[in-house]
Protein backbone atom coordinates (compact mmCIF):
# COMPACT_ATOMS: atom_id res chain seq x y z
CA UNK A 1 0.00 0.00 0.00
CA UNK A 2 1.28 3.46 -0.83
CA UNK A 3 1.16 6.53 1.40
CA UNK A 4 -0.73 9.75 0.74
CA UNK A 5 1.81 11.71 2.78
CA UNK A 6 4.52 13.47 0.75
CA UNK A 7 8.05 12.81 1.97
CA UNK A 8 10.20 15.69 3.16
CA UNK A 9 11.82 16.36 -0.21
CA UNK A 10 8.49 16.24 -2.04
CA UNK A 11 6.92 18.64 0.46
CA UNK A 12 9.79 21.11 0.11
CA UNK A 13 9.47 21.02 -3.68
CA UNK A 14 5.69 21.40 -3.60
CA UNK A 15 5.95 24.34 -1.17
CA UNK A 16 8.52 26.11 -3.38
CA UNK A 17 6.48 25.52 -6.55
CA UNK A 18 3.29 26.61 -4.79
CA UNK A 19 4.85 29.94 -3.77
CA UNK A 20 6.12 30.53 -7.30
CA UNK A 21 2.70 29.70 -8.76
CA UNK A 22 0.83 31.99 -6.38
CA UNK A 23 3.28 34.90 -6.27
CA UNK A 24 4.64 34.92 -9.82
CA UNK A 25 2.55 32.93 -12.31
CA UNK A 26 -0.95 33.84 -11.17
CA UNK A 27 -0.44 37.65 -11.10
CA UNK A 28 1.17 37.56 -14.56
CA UNK A 29 -1.34 35.21 -16.20
CA UNK A 30 -3.81 37.75 -17.63
CA UNK A 31 -1.23 40.11 -19.14
CA UNK A 32 0.74 37.18 -20.54
CA UNK A 33 -2.37 35.78 -22.23
CA UNK A 34 -3.27 39.14 -23.74
CA UNK A 35 0.32 39.87 -24.77
CA UNK A 36 0.80 36.33 -26.13
CA UNK A 37 4.07 35.87 -24.28
CA UNK A 38 5.16 34.94 -20.79
CA UNK A 39 7.94 37.13 -19.32
CA UNK A 40 11.27 35.36 -19.83
CA UNK A 41 12.43 36.32 -16.35
CA UNK A 42 9.48 34.47 -14.82
CA UNK A 43 10.13 31.39 -16.96
CA UNK A 44 13.79 31.46 -15.88
CA UNK A 45 12.74 31.83 -12.24
CA UNK A 46 10.52 28.76 -12.56
CA UNK A 47 13.34 26.83 -14.24
CA UNK A 48 15.60 27.61 -11.28
CA UNK A 49 13.25 25.69 -8.99
CA UNK A 50 14.87 22.58 -10.48
CA UNK A 51 11.89 20.37 -11.31
CA UNK A 52 13.71 18.66 -14.18
CA UNK A 53 17.07 18.73 -12.43
CA UNK A 54 15.56 16.95 -9.43
CA UNK A 55 14.47 14.05 -11.64
CA UNK A 56 17.83 13.54 -13.37
CA UNK A 57 20.60 11.47 -11.70
CA UNK A 58 23.90 13.08 -10.74
CA UNK A 59 25.69 11.12 -13.45
CA UNK A 60 23.85 13.24 -16.04
CA UNK A 61 24.12 16.58 -14.26
CA UNK A 62 21.04 16.48 -12.05
CA UNK A 63 20.61 15.91 -8.34
CA UNK A 64 17.86 13.33 -7.92
CA UNK A 65 15.90 10.42 -9.35
CA UNK A 66 12.83 10.57 -11.53
CA UNK A 67 9.50 10.09 -9.78
CA UNK A 68 6.18 10.44 -11.59
CA UNK A 69 4.45 11.01 -8.24
CA UNK A 70 6.75 13.92 -7.39
CA UNK A 71 6.31 15.28 -10.91
CA UNK A 72 2.52 15.10 -10.66
CA UNK A 73 2.55 16.97 -7.35
CA UNK A 74 4.73 19.72 -8.83
CA UNK A 75 2.77 20.02 -12.09
CA UNK A 76 -0.51 20.40 -10.20
CA UNK A 77 0.90 23.19 -8.06
CA UNK A 78 2.41 25.04 -11.02
CA UNK A 79 -0.72 24.76 -13.18
CA UNK A 80 -2.69 26.17 -10.25
CA UNK A 81 -0.81 29.43 -10.91
CA UNK A 82 -1.17 29.47 -14.71
CA UNK A 83 -1.23 26.72 -17.29
CA UNK A 84 0.67 28.52 -20.05
CA UNK A 85 3.36 29.59 -17.61
CA UNK A 86 3.68 26.08 -16.23
CA UNK A 87 3.99 24.53 -19.68
CA UNK A 88 6.57 27.16 -20.66
CA UNK A 89 8.75 26.41 -17.64
CA UNK A 90 8.51 22.66 -18.21
CA UNK A 91 9.01 22.67 -21.99
CA UNK A 92 12.62 21.38 -21.88
CA UNK A 93 11.31 18.29 -20.06
CA UNK A 94 9.44 17.33 -23.24
CA UNK A 95 12.83 16.63 -24.77
CA UNK A 96 14.90 15.60 -21.75
CA UNK A 97 12.49 13.23 -19.99
CA UNK A 98 11.92 10.91 -22.99
CA UNK A 99 15.70 10.68 -23.34
CA UNK A 100 15.94 9.86 -19.65
CA UNK A 101 13.21 7.22 -20.00
CA UNK A 102 14.15 5.58 -23.27
CA UNK A 103 17.33 7.11 -24.62
CA UNK A 104 20.58 5.26 -25.18
CA UNK A 105 23.51 5.90 -22.86
CA UNK A 106 25.17 7.92 -25.59
CA UNK A 107 22.07 10.11 -26.02
CA UNK A 108 21.79 10.68 -22.29
CA UNK A 109 25.41 11.75 -22.04
CA UNK A 110 25.10 13.96 -25.10
CA UNK A 111 21.97 15.92 -24.17
CA UNK A 112 21.04 15.71 -20.49
CA UNK A 113 24.02 17.47 -18.86
CA UNK A 114 23.86 20.55 -21.07
CA UNK A 115 20.10 20.86 -20.57
CA UNK A 116 19.90 20.40 -16.81
CA UNK A 117 23.12 22.26 -15.98
CA UNK A 118 22.39 25.30 -18.13
CA UNK A 119 19.82 28.05 -18.16
CA UNK A 120 16.34 27.47 -19.54
CA UNK A 121 16.57 26.78 -23.28
CA UNK A 122 13.86 25.94 -25.83
CA UNK A 123 13.83 22.17 -26.24
CA UNK A 124 10.55 20.54 -27.19
CA UNK A 125 8.65 17.54 -28.58
CA UNK A 126 6.10 16.98 -31.36
CA UNK A 127 3.34 14.41 -30.87
CA UNK A 128 -0.07 15.81 -31.90
CA UNK A 129 -1.36 15.72 -35.47
CA UNK A 130 -4.30 17.39 -37.21
CA UNK A 131 -6.80 14.55 -37.14
CA UNK A 132 -10.25 14.28 -35.57
CA UNK A 133 -9.46 10.67 -34.64
CA UNK A 134 -5.93 11.30 -33.39
CA UNK A 135 -4.37 8.19 -31.89
CA UNK A 136 -0.87 8.27 -30.44
CA UNK A 137 -0.50 4.62 -31.42
CA UNK A 138 -1.41 5.22 -35.06
CA UNK A 139 0.46 8.29 -36.21
CA UNK A 140 0.38 9.56 -39.77
CA UNK A 141 3.92 10.92 -39.52
CA UNK A 142 6.19 8.13 -40.73
CA UNK A 143 9.78 7.07 -40.15
CA UNK A 144 11.84 4.82 -42.42
CA UNK A 145 15.28 3.40 -41.74
CA UNK A 146 18.14 4.72 -43.84
CA UNK A 147 21.30 3.01 -42.68
CA UNK A 148 21.97 4.10 -39.10
CA UNK A 149 19.70 7.12 -39.54
CA UNK A 150 15.96 7.49 -40.10
CA UNK A 151 13.94 9.62 -42.50
CA UNK A 152 10.79 11.37 -41.23
CA UNK A 153 7.83 12.67 -43.20
CA UNK A 154 4.64 14.23 -41.86
CA UNK A 155 3.13 17.23 -40.11
CA UNK A 156 2.73 18.05 -36.42
CA UNK A 157 0.64 20.64 -34.58
CA UNK A 158 0.80 22.28 -31.15
CA UNK A 159 4.61 22.13 -30.89
CA UNK A 160 5.79 24.49 -28.12
CA UNK A 161 8.76 26.77 -28.88
CA UNK A 162 9.35 24.97 -32.19
CA UNK A 163 10.58 28.10 -33.93
CA UNK A 164 13.57 28.48 -31.61
CA UNK A 165 14.00 24.91 -30.39
CA UNK A 166 17.57 23.66 -30.06
CA UNK A 167 16.29 20.14 -30.74
CA UNK A 168 13.03 18.23 -30.57
CA UNK A 169 11.75 14.70 -30.12
CA UNK A 170 9.37 13.89 -32.97
CA UNK A 171 7.07 10.89 -32.60
CA UNK A 172 6.38 8.90 -35.74
CA UNK A 173 5.03 5.60 -37.02
CA UNK A 174 7.90 3.20 -37.56
CA UNK A 175 6.77 -0.16 -38.94
CA UNK A 176 3.43 0.19 -37.15
CA UNK A 177 4.92 1.17 -33.79
CA UNK A 178 5.18 4.69 -32.36
CA UNK A 179 8.77 5.72 -31.72
CA UNK A 180 10.54 8.96 -30.84
CA UNK A 181 13.21 10.47 -33.06
CA UNK A 182 15.68 13.22 -32.21
CA UNK A 183 15.66 16.06 -34.74
CA UNK A 184 18.37 18.70 -34.54
CA UNK A 185 17.80 22.41 -35.06
CA UNK A 186 18.10 23.47 -38.68
CA UNK A 187 17.77 19.97 -40.10
CA UNK A 188 17.19 19.89 -43.85
CA UNK A 189 13.48 19.48 -44.59
CA UNK A 190 12.36 20.70 -41.15
CA UNK A 191 9.85 23.53 -41.74
CA UNK A 192 8.33 25.48 -38.86
CA UNK A 193 5.32 27.68 -39.57
CA UNK A 194 5.92 31.43 -39.47
CA UNK A 195 2.66 32.05 -37.65
CA UNK A 196 1.86 30.67 -34.24
CA UNK A 197 -1.14 28.46 -33.59
CA UNK A 198 -4.28 30.51 -32.92
CA UNK A 199 -6.21 28.85 -30.12
CA UNK A 200 -9.01 29.59 -27.69
CA UNK A 201 -6.59 29.58 -24.76
CA UNK A 202 -2.93 29.12 -23.92
CA UNK A 203 -2.00 32.12 -26.04
CA UNK A 204 0.99 32.89 -23.81
CA UNK A 205 2.56 29.58 -24.86
CA UNK A 206 4.10 29.89 -28.35
CA UNK A 207 3.06 26.84 -30.37
CA UNK A 208 3.72 26.12 -34.04
CA UNK A 209 3.00 23.64 -36.81
CA UNK A 210 5.95 21.62 -38.00
CA UNK A 211 6.37 19.91 -41.38
CA UNK A 212 8.92 17.17 -41.92
CA UNK A 213 9.98 16.50 -45.50
CA UNK A 214 12.60 13.75 -45.64
CA UNK A 215 14.14 14.92 -42.38
CA UNK A 216 17.08 12.84 -41.19
CA UNK A 217 16.91 11.95 -37.48
CA UNK A 218 18.31 9.54 -34.92
CA UNK A 219 16.07 7.06 -33.13
CA UNK A 220 15.43 7.48 -29.43
CA UNK A 221 17.13 4.56 -27.75
CA UNK A 222 19.30 3.77 -30.77
CA UNK A 223 18.71 0.83 -33.09
CA UNK A 224 16.70 -1.10 -30.49
CA UNK A 225 14.32 1.81 -29.86
CA UNK A 226 12.31 2.27 -26.67
CA UNK A 227 9.02 1.49 -24.94
CA UNK A 228 6.63 4.25 -26.02
CA UNK A 229 4.02 3.22 -23.42
CA UNK A 230 6.25 4.55 -20.64
CA UNK A 231 6.50 7.94 -22.33
CA UNK A 232 2.80 8.11 -23.23
CA UNK A 233 1.75 7.27 -19.67
CA UNK A 234 4.08 9.98 -18.32
CA UNK A 235 2.46 12.49 -20.71
CA UNK A 236 -1.07 11.49 -19.72
CA UNK A 237 -0.30 11.72 -16.01
CA UNK A 238 1.27 15.17 -16.45
CA UNK A 239 -1.79 16.42 -18.33
CA UNK A 240 -4.09 14.97 -15.67
CA UNK A 241 -2.12 16.69 -12.90
CA UNK A 242 -2.23 20.00 -14.78
CA UNK A 243 -5.99 19.64 -15.21
CA UNK A 244 -6.38 19.13 -11.46
CA UNK A 245 -4.33 22.28 -10.84
CA UNK A 246 -6.38 24.41 -13.24
CA UNK A 247 -9.65 23.07 -11.82
CA UNK A 248 -8.49 23.69 -8.25
CA UNK A 249 -7.69 27.31 -9.16
CA UNK A 250 -11.16 27.88 -10.64
CA UNK A 251 -12.79 26.23 -7.64
CA UNK A 252 -10.89 28.44 -5.19
CA UNK A 253 -11.90 31.59 -7.04
CA UNK A 254 -15.54 30.48 -7.21
CA UNK A 255 -15.69 29.38 -3.58
CA UNK A 256 -14.22 32.64 -2.27
CA UNK A 257 -16.53 34.71 -4.47
CA UNK A 258 -19.60 32.75 -3.36
CA UNK A 259 -18.73 33.35 0.30
CA UNK A 260 -18.47 37.11 -0.27
CA UNK A 261 -21.24 37.85 -2.82
CA UNK A 262 -24.60 38.95 -1.41
CA UNK A 263 -27.87 38.25 -3.20
CA UNK A 264 -31.23 39.00 -1.62
CA UNK A 265 -29.67 39.44 1.79
CA UNK A 266 -27.60 36.24 1.96
CA UNK A 267 -24.28 35.02 0.65
CA UNK A 268 -24.75 33.05 -2.56
CA UNK A 269 -22.73 30.20 -1.04
CA UNK A 270 -25.79 29.61 1.15
CA UNK A 271 -27.98 29.11 -1.91
CA UNK A 272 -28.56 25.41 -2.39
CA UNK A 273 -27.89 25.45 -6.13
CA UNK A 274 -24.52 27.14 -5.67
CA UNK A 275 -23.56 25.05 -2.64
CA UNK A 276 -24.32 21.83 -4.53
CA UNK A 277 -22.23 23.01 -7.49
CA UNK A 278 -19.28 23.77 -5.24
CA UNK A 279 -19.61 20.42 -3.50
CA UNK A 280 -19.64 18.52 -6.79
CA UNK A 281 -16.69 20.53 -8.10
CA UNK A 282 -14.63 19.71 -5.02
CA UNK A 283 -15.63 16.04 -5.11
CA UNK A 284 -14.58 15.63 -8.74
CA UNK A 285 -11.27 17.44 -8.17
CA UNK A 286 -10.38 15.18 -5.26
CA UNK A 287 -11.41 12.04 -7.14
CA UNK A 288 -9.24 12.88 -10.15
CA UNK A 289 -6.33 13.93 -7.95
CA UNK A 290 -6.32 10.51 -6.26
CA UNK A 291 -6.64 8.70 -9.60
CA UNK A 292 -3.71 10.72 -10.96
CA UNK A 293 -1.58 9.92 -7.92
CA UNK A 294 -2.42 6.23 -8.24
CA UNK A 295 -1.49 6.23 -11.93
CA UNK A 296 1.80 7.98 -11.14
CA UNK A 297 2.58 5.49 -8.36
CA UNK A 298 1.86 2.57 -10.66
CA UNK A 299 4.14 4.04 -13.32
CA UNK A 300 6.94 4.52 -10.80
CA UNK A 301 6.56 0.93 -9.65
CA UNK A 302 6.03 -0.52 -13.14
CA UNK A 303 2.71 -2.12 -12.25
CA UNK A 304 1.18 -4.14 -15.05
CA UNK A 305 -1.82 -1.85 -15.55
CA UNK A 306 -0.02 1.52 -15.28
CA UNK A 307 -0.99 2.47 -18.85
CA UNK A 308 -4.69 1.87 -18.14
CA UNK A 309 -4.69 4.04 -15.03
CA UNK A 310 -2.76 6.76 -16.86
CA UNK A 311 -5.38 6.78 -19.63
CA UNK A 312 -8.25 6.91 -17.12
CA UNK A 313 -6.60 9.75 -15.23
CA UNK A 314 -6.07 11.70 -18.46
CA UNK A 315 -9.61 11.33 -19.83
CA UNK A 316 -11.28 11.70 -16.43
CA UNK A 317 -9.31 14.82 -15.50
CA UNK A 318 -9.96 16.40 -18.88
CA UNK A 319 -13.73 16.00 -18.41
CA UNK A 320 -13.49 17.18 -14.80
CA UNK A 321 -11.54 20.32 -15.73
CA UNK A 322 -14.12 21.28 -18.34
CA UNK A 323 -16.95 20.85 -15.85
CA UNK A 324 -15.28 22.65 -12.94
CA UNK A 325 -14.01 25.63 -14.91
CA UNK A 326 -17.38 26.05 -16.62
CA UNK A 327 -19.13 26.12 -13.27
CA UNK A 328 -16.57 28.57 -11.97
CA UNK A 329 -17.83 31.00 -14.61
CA UNK A 330 -21.46 30.15 -13.79
CA UNK A 331 -21.01 30.96 -10.11
CA UNK A 332 -19.55 34.37 -10.96
CA UNK A 333 -22.55 35.03 -13.21
CA UNK A 334 -22.14 37.70 -15.89
CA UNK A 335 -18.97 38.93 -14.23
CA UNK A 336 -17.35 35.56 -14.89
CA UNK A 337 -17.66 36.11 -18.64
CA UNK A 338 -15.58 39.30 -18.54
CA UNK A 339 -12.12 38.98 -20.08
CA UNK A 340 -10.36 40.40 -17.02
CA UNK A 341 -11.83 37.80 -14.69
CA UNK A 342 -9.41 34.93 -13.95
CA UNK A 343 -12.12 32.26 -14.22
CA UNK A 344 -12.73 33.24 -17.85
CA UNK A 345 -9.16 32.33 -18.81
CA UNK A 346 -9.30 29.20 -16.65
CA UNK A 347 -12.39 28.03 -18.54
CA UNK A 348 -10.74 28.59 -21.93
CA UNK A 349 -7.63 26.74 -20.81
CA UNK A 350 -9.64 24.00 -19.12
CA UNK A 351 -11.55 23.30 -22.32
CA UNK A 352 -8.32 22.40 -24.09
CA UNK A 353 -7.19 19.44 -22.01
CA UNK A 354 -8.56 16.75 -24.33
CA UNK A 355 -6.25 18.21 -27.00
CA UNK A 356 -3.26 18.92 -24.77
CA UNK A 357 -1.59 15.51 -24.84
CA UNK A 358 2.14 15.84 -25.35
CA UNK A 359 2.59 19.34 -23.89
CA UNK A 360 3.78 18.11 -20.50
CA UNK A 361 5.53 15.06 -19.08
CA UNK A 362 6.55 13.84 -15.63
Amino acid sequence: MYSFEPNEEQQMLVDAVGKYAANDLRPAAHDAEEGREFPKKLVSKGWELGLLQASVPESYGGFGDRSAVTGALAVEEMAFGDLAGALSVMAPSLFATPILIGGSEEQKQQYLPKIVCGEWAPYTAALMEMSFDFDAHSLKTTAKADGEQYVLNGEKIFVPFAKDAEAMVVYANFNGVTQGFIVAKGSTGLVVSEEREKLMGLNALPMYRVKLENVTASRLGGASGHDFELILAAMRIASAAAAVGVAKSSFEYAKNYAKERDAFGVKIAQKQAVAFMLAEMRTEIEAMRLLTWEAAWKLDNQKEDFCIDAYLAFTGSADMAMMVTDRGVQIYGGHGYIRENPVELLMRNGRGFPMLLGLAIV
